[in-house]
C-alpha cells in the first residue's frame, strides 16, 4: 500500500503571523504536513508587543520569546533563523536565499510583515536615527542613548507613544512631535487626546502637535536635532520614526505575485498563486491592509482550515480593539471612533479624569473610546462585534455589566471565535476548552496555558469572567494565588518587602523597580496603590488612575448615571441639624430617593454628578467612604445611656471607634459594631468587628460577615474598659491591613491566619499591639477627607 506523502509547507516569516500560522497548521493535522520556517532575525518567536520592555531593559529577548527553538524541535518544525529569503521560483517551487535553494515547497505561506515608513527628508539616513520595529532596535537605540540623552520621537501614535515612554523611563528627555492636531487621531477623539496629551506631560514628556517634520539636523553624518516647517528646531541626541508602516512587498512583488498597497488575497487568503497564501501585515484584502495582530491570528486560522481541506472559514475584517501599553495610562479604544454621523454617549468625569464614549448607528455600537476606566471596554467590544442591538440599554451602556440588561455582554452569549487578548490572539473557545481540558482554575493557570492576558493585561476582567462562568462555584477569585496577578511573577510579600526596603512611594516606582511584565491590570494596579499607601502613609503618592471609578469619583455611580451620596454620621447618631441640613438639601437638588442605610445611615440616591460638590459643601458632613474599601459603617445601640437592659455605653463608643478609623483604606471594606448587652441589637456577631457589652466590661468578636457568605464572628478577647476595645480594635485593623491580601475580606483573612495567632499579635504580645496601634494612629493622622479637601466645607 503507498504511503500518503507529507505536503511540504514553508513559512516565510517567524514573526507573529507566521508562528500563528504554522500553530494552526499543527493543531488541524501535524501528521499530513513536513513544515519549514525561515525567518530573517536570529531569534526564534518573540512577542513584539512586549518590545518597549526589551527597550528599558526590564526584559531580555528570552523572557518575551513565545516559541523557543525547543518548541519548533518537539513539534518536527525545521526553523531557519537569520536569514533572508530572496526571491520564489514559483515554476519549480522553491525559495532562494544568497542564490541557494533553502527548501522546496508544495504550499508557501507569506508572513513578511511591513516595513517602517521613513520620511523623504533631509537627515532621515544620519546616524541616530532609529525605527521601533524589532529587537535589533530596541539594541541601537540603548546604544544610543544609554541611561540619557536628548529623543525626539516623530509620530505620535500608538508605537510612538510606547517608544517615547520606554525612552523616558531609560532616563531620556523626550519631545514627541506629531503631525496631526491631536494624539493617537485613529484611536483618540478630541476629548481623550487631551487627556493622553495632559498625562504624558505630567510624567515628563514634551508633546508638540501639528508639527511636521522637514529635516533631521546634525554635524557631519551624527544627529542634532529635528527642524519643523514652522521654524522651531528641537535638540536631539536620538531621534525614533514611528510615523506607520507600509505591508512589505518586495520579495512577493519581485517574484511575479500580484501585489497593489500589499500581496492581494482572498477570503481564503490565497493570493493570485493557488499555490501560495498570505498573512499579516503584508496583505491586503479586500482594499484593506493591517496593522494590529487581532486580525493576524484569525488570518491563521482560516488559512490553517484551508490546507487542512476542511474550507469552512472565510477570513472576515472586523472592527479591532487597541489598548495603549503606557504604565499609568489606561486608554482603550475600538471601532470607529471618526463617525460624525454616528449618534454618541458619552460620560467625562474630569476630576477624576475618566472618560468614556459610545458612538452607535440604529441602535448598535460602532465605536468607542475610554480613558481613566477601561474595564468595561472588552465587554463592550464583544457587543460591537456582534452587531447586538444595545439601543434598549443605552442608559446604563458605559456603567457596568450590573447596570446593563441581558444580551451579548454575559459571557455565555459570547461567540467562540470572540477574541478575547488581541495581543495574542487567543479566543472566547480556546479558553473555555483550555479550562475544561486542562483543570484551569485561575488567571495565572490560564496565562501559563494560553498566554492570555501576558501582555497589556487589558483582558484580564474578561478572562475573570470566562473563569467564572466556565467554572461556577470552582472559580478561584478573590484572594490572590503566589503571584498577585497574570501581570507579574511577583508574590504579595515580594512586593510589600521591596516597598519597604527599597522606600518605593508610588505604583509607578513598583512597576519600574520590580520589572512589571505589563502595564498592569484592575487587579495589580489597585492592589500596588494600596500597598504604598498602607507601608509608607506619609510619603505614598496616590495613584488616581490605579483607583477604582467610585473610590476615584469619590461616589457610588447608579445605573442611571447619577451618584448616591452616603454622609458619615457617626454611631449612627445624628443632630437635628444635620437632619435638618440633609432634608434640605434633598429638596432643593430633588433628589430622587432618600433611603436609611442598614448601618444606619442616610442615602441620597439620584443626585446629578455636577452636584456633587454644591451638595458636600451644603452638606457640610464627613463622607461615608460608602464607595471604597474603607471603614463604612459603626452600627450601635443607645446601650446603658437610655435603655433599661444596656449594661455598657455602646453609643459613644462605637463614635469613638468610627473616629478613629474613618478614611482609612483597607484590603477590603469594613464593618464594625457595638451592642450595649447580650441581647446584641447591633448585631454583632457578623461584623468584621463586633463588640459586645457584658458585666464588667466587652466581649470582642472579629470575622463575621453578613453578606453573601454568613458568617459568625469568632471571639477575639475579652476585655474591662473601652479604651481597651479601643487599642484592641486598633491593633487588630491594623494588623488586618499589613498582612490581609488586597480584597480578602477579615472573615477569610481570620480564618487565613488563625484566631489563635491573631490574638497572639494583638492581644498577648503587648509590646506589637502597641507598635500596631502606633502604626494606624500615624496613618489616621494623615487622613483628610476627600470632600471638604475639595470643597472647603
Amino acid at each position: 500500500m503507498k504511503e500518503n506523502k507529507k505536503t511540504r509547507l514553508v513559512v516565510v516569516g517567524n514573526g507573529m503571523a507566521g508562528t500563528a500560522c504554522v500553530e494552526e497548521v499543527i493543531k488541524a493535522g501535524r501528521e499530513r504536513f513536513d513544515i519549514t520556517v525561515i525567518g530573517r532575525e536570529p531569534h526564534p518567536n518573540y512577542n513584539r508587543v512586549l518590545l518597549a520592555y526589551v527597550l528599558t531593559g526590564e526584559k531580555s529577548v528570552s523572557e518575551i520569546t513565545t516559541h523557543g527553538r525547543e518548541w519548533y524541535e518537539q513539534n518536527g518544525v525545521r526553523l531557519i533563523t537569520g536569514v533572508e529569503v530572496s526571491d520564489i521560483r514559483r515554476a519549480s517551487r522553491s525559495v532562494i536565499a544568497n542564490n541557494e535553494t533553502l527548501a522546496a515547497y508544495d504550499k508557501l505561506i507569506l508572513a513578511t510583515g511591513s516595513l517602517p515608513i521613513i520620511p523623504r527628508i533631509p537627515g532621515a539616513d544620519r546616524d541616530g536615527v532609529f525605527t521601533f520595529r524589532n529587537v535589533a532596535d530596541c539594541e541601537r537605540i540603548r546604544g544610543r542613548i544609554g541611561r540619557g540623552g536628548r529623543v525626539v520621537v516623530i509620530g505620535g501614535g500608538l508605537l510612538g507613544l510606547e517608544a517615547a515612554h520606554a525612552a523616558h523611563k531609560l532616563g531620556a528627555e523626550v519631545t514627541v512631535a506629531h503631525l496631526m492636531g491631536r494624539l493617537m487621531e485613529r484611536q483618540c477623539d478630541a476629548a481623550s487626546a487631551a487627556l493622553l496629551t495632559d498625562d504624558l506631560e505630567r510624567m515628563g514628556i514634551r508633546v508638540l502637535l501639528g508639527k511636521e517634520a522637514i529635516e533631521i539636523t546634525g554635524s557631519g553624518n551624527s544627529v542634532g536635532g529635528v527642524r519643523f516647517k514652522d521654524g522651531q528646531e528641537v535638540a536631539a541626541d536620538a531621534v525614533i520614526v514611528s510615523i506607520g508602516i507600509r505591508p512589505n512587498i518586495g520579495l512577493a512583488a519581485r517574484s511575479g505575485i500580484y501585489c497593489e498597497r500589499g500581496v492581494v488575497v482572498s477570503d481564503t487568503m490565497q493570493t493570485y498563486d493557488p499555490a501560495i497564501y498570505a498573512v499579516g501585515e503584508c496583505v491586503q484584502h479586500r482594499g484593506a491592509t493591517f496593522g494590529l495582530v487581532g486580525a493576524v491570528f484569525e488570518q491563521a486560522r482560516v488559512l490553517a482550515n484551508h490546507l487542512a481541506a476542511d474550507a469552512r472559514l472565510v477570513f472576515k475584517n472586523r472592527p479591532a480593539s487597541t489598548r495603549l501599553k503606557v504604565q499609568g495610562i489606561d486608554l482603550y479604544s475600538a471601532g470607529d471612533i471618526s463617525d460624525n454621523d454616528a449618534e454618541s454617549i458619552e460620560y467625562f468625569d474630569r476630576g477624576a479624569r475618566v472618560y468614556k464614549r459610545a458612538l452607535l448607528k440604529d441602535g448598535r455600537l460602532t465605536g468607542l473610546v475610554m480613558y481613566g476606566d477601561s474595564a468595561q471596554g472588552p465587554r463592550l467590544f464583544s457587543s460591537l462585534l456582534e452587531n447586538e442591538d444595545v439601543g434598549h440599554r443605552r442608559h446604563a451602556l458605559l456603567f457596568g455589566e450590573a447596570a446593563a440588561v441581558k444580551g451579548a455582554s454575559s459571557v455565555a452569549d459570547m461567540p467562540d471565535d470572540l477574541i478575547v487578548c488581541g495581543c495574542n490572539g487567543v479566543t472566547k473557545g480556546m479558553l473555555v476548552e483550555a479550562i475544561e481540558k486542562k483543570g484551569l482554575f485561575t488567571r495565572a493557570d490560564v496565562a501559563r496555558e494560553t498566554r492570555a492576558s501576558t501582555s497589556c493585561g487589558g483582558c484580564a476582567p474578561l478572562i475573570d469572567r470566562i473563569l467564572e462562568a466556565t467554572l461556577g462555584a470552582d472559580f478561584q477569585g478573590g484572594v490572590a494565588p503566589a503571584n498577585i496577578c497574570a501581570c507579574t511573577k511577583y508574590s504579595r510579600e515580594d512586593v510589600i518587602k521591596n516597598i519597604k526596603e527599597r522606600r518605593l512611594t508610588s505604583v509607578m516606582a513598583v512597576m519600574e523597580a520590580l520589572g512589571w511584565e505589563t502595564v498592569g491590570c484592575d487587579t495589580c494596579r489597585p492592589a500596588l496603590n494600596y500597598y504604598v499607601s498602607m507601608v509608607w502613609p506619609l510619603e505614598a503618592v496616590d495613584d488616581a488612575t490605579s483607583r477604582l471609578v467610585n473610590e476615584r469619583a469619590h461616589a457610588n455611580i447608579q445605573n442611571d448615571g447619577t451618584f448616591s451620596v452616603v454622609p458619615r454620621i457617626y454611631g449612627g447618631a445624628i443632630t437635628p441639624a444635620e437632619l435638618g441640613r440633609i432634608a434640605e438639601c434633598a429638596q432643593r437638588h430633588e433628589v430622587k430617593l432618600v433611603k436609611l442605610t442598614g448601618g444606619g445611615r442616610i442615602d441620597l440616591i439620584g443626585v446629578k454628578k455636577d452636584d456633587l460638590p454644591v451638595v458636600w459643601k451644603e452638606l457640610d458632613m464627613d463622607s461615608g467612604y460608602a464607595y471604597g474599601k474603607a471603614l463604612r459603617t459603626v452600627k450601635t445601640c443607645v446601650g446603658a445611656l437610655h435603655c433599661r437592659f444596656g449594661t455598657q455605653d455602646s453609643l459613644n463608643l462605637g463614635i469613638a471607634l468610627e473616629k478613629r478609623l474613618a478614611g482609612l483604606w483597607m484590603p477590603a471594606k469594613v464593618k464594625l459594631s457595638v451592642s450595649g448587652c447580650p441581647r446584641n441589637c447591633a448585631e454583632s456577631g457578623i461584623k468584621d468587628i463586633g463588640v459586645v457589652g457584658v458585666s464588667g466590661g466587652f466581649e470582642i468578636y472579629v470575622g463575621g460577615c453578613g453578606g453573601i457568605e454568613l458568617k459568625a464572628g469568632q471571639k477575639l478577647a475579652t476585655v474591662k474598659t473601652p479604651e481597651d476595645v479601643m487599642k484592641v480594635a486598633s491593633a487588630f485593623i491594623q494588623h488586618y491591613r499589613e498582612d490581609a491580601a488586597y480584597g480578602e475580606r477579615t472573615f477569610k483573612w481570620v480564618r487565613r491566619r488563625g484566631i489563635n495567632e491573631i490574638q497572639k499579635a494583638v492581644v498577648d504580645d503587648a509590646t506589637g499591639a502597641a507598635a500596631l496601634v502606633a502604626r494606624l494612629e500615624a496613618a489616621a493622622a494623615v487622613v483628610l477627607d476627600p470632600w471638604r479637601q475639595r470643597v472647603g466645607a
